[in-house]
């Protein structure tokens, strides 16, 4: 898993430095904790079911993502947060650990993301997070930005 990742990177032209825990980074705030950052600054990737398909949302870790805005964004008429098996499915990761790339889905960026020089994003799991410059991983994925926070 971490090979594809790096390879992924490496294709986008993104530096991949993969900063292991030695605790869990599942939640927002224990991911900003252990890398020393605000939890705005904590990107996470959430998977959405938007009419059927799958699609990443890569949002600030500072709030909630309104699926209502994220349908509009999208033009969808229904978007619901996809479950566990859903997620492990469409991307190959788990939940927790689902990077920004690295399954060739549709990618929503959270503007909020902008705001920062550098974002902290998941690398495969939950132990695992890079950092990365937002507006460069905004580009190399072709990521539709919009405010998507509640």
């Amino acid at each position: 898993m971490r090979d594809r990742l790096a390879d992924c990177a490496r294709d986008l032209g993104i530096e991949l430095q993969v900063q292991r825990l030695d605790s869990s980074a599942r939640t927002v705030k224990d991911a900003a904790v252990a890398v020393g950052c605000q939890e705005a600054e904590i990107a996470k990737s959430i998977v959405f079911v938007a009419d059927g398909d799958p699609v990443v949302c890569v949002a600030s870790g500072r709030h909630r993502i309104d699926t209502d805005k994220l349908a509009e964004v999208l033009d969808v008429a229904e978007v619901r947060q996809a479950g566990a098996d859903e997620v492990r499915a469409a991307t190959g990761f788990a939940i927790g650990g689902v990077p920004p790339f690295g399954h060739d889905l549709p990618v929503v960026l959270d503007e909020e993301l902008l705001h920062h020089d550098r974002v902290w994003a998941a690398a495969g799991d939950p132990n695992s997070l890079f950092d990365v410059d937002p507006h460069a991983l905004c580009k190399c994925l072709g990521a539709r930005v919009a405010v998507v926070g509640e």
